[in-house]
């Protein structure tokens, strides 16, 4: 008889993106001449950078010959991309790392749920709310979570992210073991300050807690008094795994790409109480579980860790925020409040004469043909908001704001 890890059960219903895919499949079904404007999924848009391109097709040649080609690499990726990363998004903030904390992956989203494999099931996980669904989905996965009790997980500690406290949550009651934090923040569209994060670095070392920090929208900040990673904290390598991924920042949602930081000052500890080193068990599950990042992946990597890489990259982030400008402004335009946008591809906004987040994507999807994301579907602080994404075209953006103006 085949046992299955009954902890997947636990999941409920269906995962967020899929029903917005759904409902918006129905409706075009139903509705064949409707343009529908999609501003929920955060997808990016084409094409590559030039930088990147012209790598991808030097790596192609390079394994179309047998000098040059590549097979099996470090399962934790090459010295040269290890070494790239530490010097042009690191050492330029004043952040000294060794290239053996750095771990390239296939992207954010696989590592931020494969990192707590070195972690107990008895760890207490504390989340912020609302959230990436993931976050709370793998935990739950793993066992951590509980049982349901009708709105929330009896064993993860959640931390109401709302208008009133600034999206930045107050310190649990309960001490945590683990803390997840996103930083720009997906989906509120916020960032945290350096005051504001340095206040949770200083809580996790008092109570010898870790941190995951998700900076997959560094690239986004804009605001000087925001950090673009939490090692820009004193102590927080003491204290913090960061996740980062090329996925936002250079378009790599199709390619595939990220890196994490495991700093060899982190410690856990034993069942026994003996103090264990995270960096070497990370490369461990590493090593036994994965094979590598492609080749042609990396170097697609490294040329965006160039002047003229970040420069080209750059100016299709600046599309976005131009994107952003446009749909909070065309929010506000029409009465709604609106958060984020600033230093993030996010716009964070409450629904309108008070209806539920999935009554407001109905309507929008049923009135102007416009998609965006429920907020209830990334945690219960999410209810009464939906988040609008930057992403895609200005024209579609233009064009949705200027539906939501002539009907609504």
């Amino acid at each position: 008889m085949i046992h299955i890890n009954s902890e997947f059960l636990k999941l409920r219903q269906s995962y967020l993106f899929t029903e917005i895919v759904n409902r918006t499949r129905a409706y075009e079904q139903a509705h064949p001449d409707a343009h529908v404007l999609r501003l929920g999924v955060g997808d990016v848009r084409g094409p590559l950078a030039p930088v990147v391109i012209d790598a991808m097709h030097r790596a192609v040649d390079d394994m179309a010959t047998v000098e040059r080609f590549h097979g099996y690499g470090l399962e934790e990726g090459p010295m040269w991309l290890r070494q790239r990363i530490i010097a042009f998004d690191y050492a330029r903030l004043g952040i000294s790392l060794q290239p053996e904390e750095v771990f390239i992956s296939d992207g954010a989203g696989s590592d931020l749920g494969n990192l707590t494999d070195i972690l107990g099931l008895h760890n207490r996980v504390a989340i912020t709310d609302p959230v990436y669904p993931a976050y709370v989905d793998t935990n739950v996965m793993a066992g951590r979570a509980g049982v349901w009790q009708d709105d929330h997980w009896s064993d993860i500690i959640l931390l109401p992210c709302t208008p009133e406290n600034d999206f930045c949550p107050a310190l649990p009651h309960v001490v945590p073991d683990l803390i997840y934090l996103c930083s720009p923040n997906n989906p509120t569209g916020t960032a945290m300050t350096f005051a504001q994060l340095k206040m949770w670095v200083d809580y996790a070392r008092e109570n010898h807690a870790l941190i995951i920090f998700d900076g997959a929208y560094e690239a986004f900040i804009q605001s000087e008094d925001v950090p673009h990673s939490i090692y820009q904290i004193p102590g927080a390598t003491e204290c913090a795994i960061e996740v980062r991924s090329f996925s936002k920042t250079a378009g790599f949602t199709g390619v595939r790409c990220g890196y994490t930081i495991v700093p060899k000052a982190l410690y856990g500890y034993s069942d026994k109480g003996e103090k264990v080193a995270l960096n070497p068990l990370w490369l461990r599950r590493v090593c036994t579980k994965y094979n590598g990042t492609s080749y042609i992946a990396e170097r697609a990597a490294e040329a965006t860790l160039s002047d003229e890489g970040r420069r080209q990259n750059l100016d299709r982030i600046a599309e976005y925020h131009h994107n952003a400008d446009i749909i909070r402004q065309g929010l506000q335009q029409i009465g709604m409040q609106v958060y984020g946008g600033i230093d993030s591809p996010y716009i964070w906004a409450r629904t309108p004469d008070g209806m539920s987040s999935w009554q407001y994507f109905d309507h929008l999807l049923n009135t102007v043909q416009v998609v965006c994301t429920p907020g209830v579907g990334f945690g219960k602080q999410g209810e009464g908001f939906v988040r609008f994404s930057a992403f895609g075209l200005t024209s579609v953006a233009q064009e949705a704001m200027q539906r939501l103006k002539d009907k609504l």
